[in-house]
């Protein structure tokens, strides 16, 4: 049977009303307002793509269309003068283009079924650099605008040439990253989305410092390729079947997704495992195959947290990726029940990037792909927030000490290493977490992004209580999942929650917080400056004692002991100073934190030994916690203080590596 012709025959039956009657999902999850039916063939001499599309996308808002706008990323990587190569400076961890494959996307046509030919009336543009030599993005005016709740078909034809593996996609060899591969239409956000004013497309060109942003809706994507290539994707193979000429035709079919990635390799070895409703599936590398169960192991650790702890998830599948070491810039990215993990041949099991890199791109799959945030314009809610939560599943579940490295005296935690990622910054108040994503200084990008918005969420679980931020969170999953939240969305439910929870404790919201901490770009810095004690006479026998419970105290000396606690940076937080007397008495004082600086004093027969603010460590952000106590006693050794200079070290090898991988 010819095979475009199978294609239409299948295409036809998955559109049918047969068909309908057994979605997915009934009733759907989202709005389904970009909707793709896709036939491509893999050329695997070329490593290109012929495809044809048809798009069916839902006009949700109340104005009228009169254009619509496409990602054409591949074209990032059509030569060094993109917008991408030039701020990448074609160089992504690491690896430079230099001799490597460019690739592009070309459509060679472009109709409305039934309607017009839009094929000449595409334009490139560049919403955001004017950069000519930039193609990502095109536009498309329609005679006949899309009129409110109207859908509108269109059917493109087009070819993709993969690059070699530089940045999420392309081939190496005979394996196959196939991601952000199509034309894809952008989103259009109605008034009131994100804070817009006025309807707008929201389009953005492909930076080097950003990701995706997309709609959801129904895929249902035909592949053909040669037939001894393995193949895992976003979504469910439907049928398979293999062709006379030695091709093989697969056919997926995904709901209520944002995008649709697949790989393919005649390498791969497949393991499965089932997790309650998932069946998951991870492709390996034969070299790699001894870490099989510690990638599911992981994996099942990711969805059983999430599951518990924020929300359910609720596709029956998972497919992890395990590239092999000539294609690692395909490892650690995250598609819709789809993702791509980093594992080396020789990895000991007290080293676990492997872990953290699966449990990581798993996260995801809740913040940005349910709470589809806009990654271009907030990275720091879907990065931040997948970071924490990589942070707190990889601690409770590998150590709090040694969920990161564990290798004789040297232990390092997840969290230890995402705060460490952000109070190590020479500059931590180089931005606020407000500039779109390839806007952020040079090289603060990352720290923003990821490391600090997960100190951030941590000090926020500490202030507000554990069981308070999962409510937040909770609620804040419920309500947005399969829609597009901003900022200010997730900051109203923290507000609800805790005002709930907690009524007026920490004021009538918690605004204070997050102007502080994402809006502005101040520090946190509390210390302990000083502590004084001087020695005075009784000057009468019964003279009262500042907190002494010994009325029968007999001693004729007293200590007026000074504490003084001092706010280095900008941001205040209420905060506790615990202080400790030398017959073992404690006083645990709260301060709003305010004032630039706090003295505590008292008078008693005992003196102070020694004084810590943020005793149990609360503040995640404080930018340096050796400052953060003092005593009086004299040090009798220097070996401390050496150790932590080469734990420090250690911490931040293990960043430096981390963030290259």
């Amino acid at each position: 049977m010819n095979k475009i012709f199978l294609f239409w025959v299948l295409f036809f039956i998955f559109n049918s009303p047969l068909f309908s009657q057994n979605p997915l999902f009934k009733p759907p999850l989202s709005e389904r307002i970009a909707n793709y039916n896709i036939s491509i063939e893999l050329d695997t001499a070329d490593h290109s793509l012929r495809g044809n599309e048809i798009l069916i996308w839902k006009n949700t808002s109340s104005d009228e269309i009169n254009e619509l706008q496409f990602h054409l990323y591949l074209n990032a990587f059509k030569g060094d003068s993109t917008t991408f190569m030039i701020e990448s400076g074609s160089r992504v961890r690491g690896v430079s283009t230099k001799d490597k494959e460019w690739g592009w996307i070309d459509i060679h046509s472009m109709k409305i079924v039934n309607g017009e030919n839009l094929t000449d009336k595409i334009e490139y543009f560049q919403p955001d650099d004017n950069n000519k030599n930039d193609k990502t993005v095109i536009r498309v005016p329609l005679a006949k605008p899309v009129l409110p709740n109207e859908k509108i078909e269109v059917k493109i034809e087009f070819t993709s040439k993969l690059p070699n593996i530089f940045a999420r996609t392309g081939y190496e060899k005979d394996f196959y990253l196939v991601g952000q591969w199509f034309p894809k239409i952008g989103v259009y956000e109605k008034a009131g989305q994100r804070n817009a004013e006025n309807g707008r497309w929201n389009c953005h060109q492909f930076h080097a410092n950003s990701e995706f942003y997309a709609d959801f809706g129904v895929y249902n994507v035909e592949i053909i390729l040669p037939k001894d290539f393995i193949v895992g994707a976003t979504g469910q193979l439907q049928y398979e079947k293999v062709n006379e000429d030695g091709s093989k035709y697969l056919l997926y079919h995904a709901e209520d997704v944002i995008d649709f990635a697949w790989t393919a390799s005649p390498e791969y070895l497949t393991v499965e495992k089932i997790w309650e409703h998932v069946q998951i599936k991870a492709l390996i590398q034969p070299s790699h195959f001894y870490l099989a169960d510690r990638i599911l192991e992981s994996a099942v650790k990711g969805l059983s947290y999430m599951d518990a702890n924020v929300g359910k998830y609720p596709y029956p599948y998972l497919t992890i990726v395990d590239p092999p070491f000539y294609a690692v810039n395909a490892g650690g990215m995250e598609y819709p029940t789809f993702i791509t993990t980093l594992s080396f041949w020789g990895f000991p099991e007290n080293i676990k990037i492997t872990e953290s890199t699966t449990i990581h791109e798993f996260v995801h799959n809740y913040f940005m792909g349910m709470v589809a945030s806009n990654e271009f314009e907030e990275p720091w809610l879907d990065e931040g927030f997948t970071q924490y939560y990589e942070a707190r599943i990889m601690d409770e579940n590998y150590g709090e000490k040694t969920s990161l490295l564990n290798i004789l005296d040297y232990h390092i935690g997840d969290f230890e290493i995402t705060r460490g990622g952000y109070t190590g910054m020479k500059y931590p108040e180089a931005s606020d977490n407000t500039p779109f994503a390839w806007e952020y200084p040079l090289r603060t990008y990352g720290v923003m992004s990821y490391y600090k918005p997960a100190t951030m969420l941590k000090t926020l679980e500490n202030i507000i209580g554990r069981q308070t931020f999962d409510n937040v969170i909770k609620t804040y999953f419920e309500k947005w999942k399969f829609k597009h939240p901003g900022g200010k969305d997730f900051i109203k439910v923290v507000n609800e929650v805790v005002l709930k929870e907690h009524v007026n404790r920490f004021g009538e919201n918690m605004d204070w917080y997050f102007d502080q901490v994402i809006y502005g770009s101040g520090i946190c810095d509390y210390k302990i400056d000083h502590i004084k004690i001087d020695e005075m006479k009784k000057s009468k026998p019964n003279l009262e004692i500042d907190n002494n419970e010994d009325e029968n105290y007999e001693s004729n000396i007293l200590f007026k002991s000074e504490v003084v606690v001092y706010r280095n940076g900008d941001v205040k937080i209420p905060v506790e100073i615990l202080i400790h007397f030398d017959n073992g008495n404690e006083i645990l004082e709260i301060w709003d934190g305010k004032d630039r600086f706090h003295n505590y004093m008292y008078t008693r027969p005992e003196k102070v030994v020694w004084a810590k603010v943020d005793p149990e460590s609360k503040i995640a952000l404080d930018l340096n916690i050796e400052n953060n106590s003092v005593t009086t006693k004299k040090e009798t050794t220097v070996l401390n203080k050496y150790a932590a200079k080469v734990l420090f070290w250690l911490e931040n090898v293990m960043l430096t590596f981390s963030m290259i991988f």
